[in-house]
């Protein structure tokens, strides 16, 4: 059987044999754009194709080391106009010495050098647009992200965020390809995850036995809507559940500190926990009974709401950005309006009272439906094929350059 991931470029004319690809980044920290950089680099290694990194470091070049993939440091992650001028010397120096071919751009500062670089040395540049970002009041912001939109091809992480690129930056849609982010269903799978990482986990958290769990996965930002969920619990007024708010302040104490007043002020102490960063996910889901995603301001994908599914489990989140595409109300889970703990309230009720058979139904449609839809194998497999198709064409104005 052949894998989802193998070279495309057997039969493409004019596509060199082993093409050497840049992927650029700020810094290589726990992130989407990070895990996605790194699959996409195991997924060229696989096809026989060459992977670059670069990025200002982090602990996830690690992950490279271990693929066998090379990083180059370079101070990517400065906004510094100065810093970032001088990566497109680094960056062009690097295109030429290494015969890059292509050069795929995923976040803005990089971009804008990468881009340069990149039409200097004659070589394809591609971006994957990964947010709807800050447009700021001036303008100024709007030119700033527009880097973004001017890959050969851009790829959007989600049907929102494709029309967004089109409505904000007039980007042509045959210009766009749409790519949801992939989870690895090696690692989300209820039946990988046994009881003894569910009991340590559990004992970790002190998690009471008999209590249906209640979880909401992610960074401890306003955003990601934890006060709604809190305010939620205070009026769905049960003392017999478990809630857990699992992420790392990321040293927004001062956020931290509100939301746990705020779990005192509703006399929540006994029910709703910020237990801070969990190192092993798939078994923080396996462990809850819902899953929510709370978020005020639309998810450009939503990947907890992917993981959960992944591993059986149904979902609330907020009925716009990419839960739209990766929620199925009524099948896999239910959407809330975004910022109402009323909404939310009712929802937690109709999660918590769905019987046996339900949860089962539910359960299955939820991870058939990720299987189908959100691998991080068919995420790689459909970049791959991006990539195949700007390298089938020569670079823009190469062909200007040959004529004269």
């Amino acid at each position: 059987m052949t894998s989802a991931v193998e070279p495309f470029i057997d039969d493409l004319p004019g596509v060199p044999r082993q093409p050497v690809i840049l992927q650029v980044l700020p810094r290589l920290v726990t992130g989407g754009v990070e895990r996605g950089t790194v699959e996409v680099a195991a997924a060229l290694v696989e096809a026989g194709w060459t992977p670059l990194v670069a990025s200002a470091g982090g602990p996830m070049v690690r992950e490279l080391d271990r693929l066998g993939v090379e990083h180059i440091g370079l101070p990517l992650h400065s906004k510094n106009p100065l810093v970032m001028y001088a990566n497109v010397r680094r960056l062009e120096a690097l295109l030429r010495e290494r015969g890059v071919d292509l050069v795929h751009a995923r976040s803005r500062a990089p971009a804008w050098s990468a881009m340069i670089a990149a039409r200097r040395a004659g070589r394809h540049f591609v971006t994957t647009f990964h947010g709807t970002y800050n447009l700021g009041g001036m303008g100024l912001k709007r030119r700033y992200n527009a880097v973004m939109a001017r890959g050969e091809r851009v790829i959007a992480i989600s049907d929102f965020i494709a029309l967004h690129i089109q409505r904000e930056y007039g980007t042509p849609p045959e210009r766009i390809r749409i790519i949801h982010r992939g989870v690895d269903l090696a690692r989300f799978d209820p039946a990988r995850v046994g009881p003894d990482r569910l009991v340590e986990l559990a004992r970790k958290w002190r998690i009471p036995d008999g209590r249906p769990l209640i979880m909401l996965p992610g960074r401890l930002t306003r955003w990601k809507g934890q006060a709604v969920l809190i305010e939620a619990m205070a009026l769905l007024g049960r003392r017999d559940l478990c809630c857990l708010i699992v992420g790392s302040d990321q040293g927004r104490t001062a956020y931290r500190d509100e939301l746990e007043e705020l779990v005192r002020r509703r006399d929540l102490e006994e029910v709703v926990r910020i237990v801070g960063d969990c190192a092993d996910m798939p078994a923080a889901y396996k462990l809850a009974d819902v899953v929510v995603s709370a978020s005020t301001d639309p998810e450009a994908f939503g990947r907890v709401a992917v993981e959960a599914q992944a591993m059986g489990r149904p979902v609330i989140a907020s009925d716009h950005g990419g839960a739209r595409e990766t929620v199925l109300p009524g099948v896999t889970g239910w959407l809330t309006r975004p910022g109402d703990a009323v909404s939310l309230a009712a929802a937690l009720g109709s999660a918590l009272a769905v019987n046996g058979y339900q949860r089962e139904r539910m359960s299955g449609a939820a991870m058939e439906f990720v299987r189908r839809n959100f691998s991080t194998e068919a995420m790689c497999a459909r970049t791959l094929q991006v990539y195949a198709d700007v390298l089938a064409s020569p670079p823009p104005g190469t062909a200007e350059v040959e004529a004269v």
